[in-house]
């Protein structure tokens, strides 16, 4: 499929992604172009859509930029496996209900008929920003699991973009880290320990929000993660 053309970015958005956008303030300058270029091009094909709430350019420019960010170094990286955002205020139940009890849900890609569908919390996806100190953004762990889904598993092994070299070492890795939570040893969020998938997806957020922490406290893994991402982020004092 030929790369749809980015329109110009508008000056409020470059705004947002100067504000609250910590992987494109450390891009230099012809980066940033291209970086803009891709939150463009994202929205150009996938829909955002508020549901019992309005949309904002700041929800606009950040789901864009948590699409972006895993897979910038991927120039010809298309989401072929999304259509639109569903924006809901906050969180919601596995039945999609925004009322009512067991509303733990913040971020999920959807299946059935909700295929081609991601389902974002509004309020968990500006936190995920704004909060600079935390290990957690769920915009970006959702779209890792859809990167992760586009080889046809959603199984923690993301072949699309990893090199076949990495692929023991990493199932390896993942498995010993995932008893580290388990017998909690580890600052990885427990729900890491899920399965494999959810490791991938939850530790892909500790890398792209604290790469700093991560390579400190998990060296094997930040090492890794940067083959795998082909991301090399900049960290305080070198």
């Amino acid at each position: 499929m030929k790369p749809l053309r980015a329109q110009p970015m508008p000056a409020a958005y470059r705004q947002i992604l100067k504000d609250q956008v910590l992987f494109y303030k450390e891009l230099d300058s012809s980066k940033k172009v291209a970086f803009e270029n891709r939150v463009q091009q994202f929205l150009s094909s996938v829909r955002v859509t508020g549901v019992s709430t309005t949309v904002e350019d700041l929800d606009r420019v950040l789901i864009a930029a948590s699409a972006v960010i895993p897979i910038f170094a991927f120039p010809d990286w298309q989401y072929m496996n999304l259509n639109e955002v569903l924006l809901y205020p906050d969180s919601f139940n596995d039945k999609f209900d925004q009322e009512g009890m067991e509303r733990n849900t913040l971020g999920v890609v959807g299946t059935g008929a909700y295929q081609n569908i991601m389902i974002l919390s509004q309020n968990e996806l500006r936190q995920g920003f704004s909060n600079i100190t935390g290990k957690t953004n769920t915009a970006i762990h959702e779209f890792v699991h859809l990167i992760d889904k586009t080889d046809g598993a959603v199984d923690g092994v993301p072949e699309i973009i990893m090199a076949n070299s990495y692929i023991i070492p990493w199932i390896e890795l993942v498995r010993k880290n995932i008893d580290e939570i388990k017998e909690d040893q580890s600052d990885i969020n427990p729900y890491g320990a899920t399965n494999q998938a959810e490791f991938f997806a939850v530790v892909s957020e500790y890398f792209f929000k604290r790469p700093d922490l991560l390579q400190n406290k998990h060296p094997e893994l930040y090492e890794l993660l940067t083959h795998i991402f082909r991301h090399q982020p900049p960290l305080p004092g070198k």
